[in-house]
């Protein structure tokens, strides 16, 4: 095995890429930075091919097949010595790859379905948060201020590739999220709540609002018009995460909304 492309922390490239761990840098860039084959390829298939890809030469075999395509999308490839590339990694047992892509610029649908999101801290329920929505298809997600940052590396493997299929905006507040979305009804999940969500219709405009399951919604609890709906539950069981609950409750949705456009 030859000499890594790249064997000095002071390389431009490795620097832009260690910058990306942070907020501060992604903001300032406009760039994410990938971790692994999967979102490497979801951001090439979505339109948003990697500027750069950095791998450990020791797994050039195996990354063959992603190297060639980010390649033939323009992208430079180098390798990095290992104990550089340990830097950038955040997964126990890592791929060997990361790669500097474009910032993801998504429209929103307009099939009259949202989810806001509000007081949500932790990276991997966000992460898992987002893939249920843009699984369930709705048109935007509005995250409130003081939720965690969305384009965080440990986030965007939670979401596996979600961040290329749903849009994502920051809001002020909840009244812009609500001048986003436009007039549709605010329904407020609450694991003390009274309102079955299975007993809402779901087929106006709506919009789900979702906290963190320790805090709850912070902004959006007391705002007008704001109805809470929640899950029965049979045992001892208290609440579901955010991003359990987020997901059942979105594809009750769907399903009312299909079975209308059916039935």
């Amino acid at each position: 095995m030859g000499t890594a492309d790249i064997t000095s922390a002071a390389n431009p490239r490795f620097k832009l890429a260690r910058a990306l761990l942070t907020r501060r840098g992604r903001q300032q860039q406009r760039l994410l930075l990938l971790e692994g084959v999967r979102l490497i390829e979801d951001s090439t298939s979505a339109g948003y091919p990697p500027a750069l890809v950095l791998f450990d030469p020791a797994a050039a075999g195996t990354l063959a097949p992603v190297l060639a395509r980010a390649r033939q999308a323009g992208a430079e490839t180098l390798s990095l010595e290992p104990s550089l590339l340990a830097q950038l990694v955040g997964t126990v047992t890592p791929q060997g790859v990361v790669a500097v892509a474009p910032w993801p610029d998504i429209p929103p649908r307009r099939e009259g379905l949202g989810l806001i999101v509000d007081g949500l801290q932790d990276p991997g329920n966000l992460g898992t948060l987002l893939r249920s929505a843009a699984a369930a298809g709705v048109d935007e997600v509005i995250l409130l201020p003081g939720v965690t940052d969305p384009w965080a590396p440990k986030v965007l493997r939670g979401g596996m590739g979600a961040h290329y299929r749903v849009a994502i905006r920051h809001a002020r507040d909840l009244a812009q999220a609500q001048e986003w979305l436009g007039n549709c009804q605010l329904f407020l999940a609450d694991a003390s709540a009274a309102l079955d969500y299975a007993g809402v219709d779901w087929t106006p405009a709506s919009a789900l609002i979702v906290g963190s399951e320790a805090h709850g919604a912070a902004a959006a609890k007391h705002w007008p018009g704001v109805r809470t709906i929640g899950i029965p539950m049979s045992a001892q069981v208290e609440s579901l995460n955010a991003a359990v609950a987020a997901s059942v409750i979105l594809f009750e949705a769907v399903r009312q909304r299909r079975q209308s456009r059916t039935g």
